[in-house]
């Protein structure tokens, strides 16, 4: 079997770099590609995101609507759109074309490692992406909405009016932080795997953890209760598992340890004898 490092070392510079050039170039084309269809159908997108919003205004009635202020902002916000759609799309295969590059240089043991990150990494995003999306959003937006008023006794009344560009920024924000949050699993237990985080370390920082989470989701969520808690607790819980699951690591590692000091110990009582 060869020796990754000696494959490294004997393969010309160059052609790493026209390696990194044809995954570059593939990953960039699959981008584009799913760019092109994500705008066209980028009225099909918005619709969607706009989706549990339009919802709520039609159970309190009226004729609401969406405003832009600009005559670029609806052409550039369909753009921002559709690059978000395609990104996602196309994470597939750039995550494949990045780890077709980086595989010729790695051991067995640890392609075995990473492949599977390659798979639930996509999956956690889009359970993120599903919370945010189908539980914290409506509640948020509902809680919003609660400062509507009517206006009576010549007061003049106060109704929401959502800018599309501001509207979708925040969607497309909320979604993309409650998918890297979803991540913390994997990021923790690959740490573990390269011996730069224990179980008993991640335990005994449980309580920074905790206020480390609830800055992050003040930054990363509206200004509301709702949305802030909503992001922070699901991080917490997954903080959790991602201790049992760096456990799990810390036990087979130290089960293959032993393994293979028996299988040592064994060889040099043969050898003695």
């Amino acid at each position: 079997m060869n020796d990754p490092q000696t494959t490294a070392t004997t393969m010309p510079l160059m052609e790493h770099l026209i390696e990194l050039k044809s995954r570059l170039t593939i990953a960039i084309a699959a981008l584009f590609i799913a760019f092109l269809g994500c705008y066209y159908f980028a009225a099909d997108i918005y619709n969607f995101l706009v989706a549990p919003l339009a919802q709520i205004l039609a159970e309190l009635g009226g004729n609401r609507r969406m405003i832009y202020t600009a005559l670029h902002e609806a052409f550039f916000t369909q753009l921002k759109v559709s690059f978000f759609a395609a990104f996602l799309l196309a994470f597939p295969v750039i995550a494949t074309q990045f780890w077709k590059f980086l595989a010729p240089g790695l051991y067995k043991n640890e392609k075995s490692a990473l492949a599977p990150y390659l798979v639930l990494s996509p999956i956690l995003f889009i359970m993120g992406g599903a919370l945010v999306y189908y539980f914290i959003m409506p509640m948020a937006w509902k809680f919003f909405l609660s400062f509507e008023t009517m206006g009576v006794d010549g007061s003049l009344p106060i109704q929401l009016e959502a800018k599309v560009n501001e509207y979708l920024s925040l969607v497309m924000k909320l979604i993309f932080a409650f998918g890297i949050s979803f991540q913390l699993p994997l990021v923790l237990t690959l740490l573990a795997r390269i011996g730069f985080a224990t179980s008993r370390g991640l335990a005994a920082k449980r309580k920074y953890a905790v206020v480390v989470t609830f800055i992050f989701a003040a930054f990363m969520t509206p200004p509301d209760i709702i949305s802030q808690v909503g992001l922070a607790i699901p991080i917490l819980v997954l903080y959790e598992i991602s201790i049992i699951s760096v456990r799990a690591v810390e036990k087979k590692r130290d089960t293959i340890e032993e393994d293979d000091d028996e299988d040592e110990f064994e060889e040099t009582d043969f050898n003695m004898t």
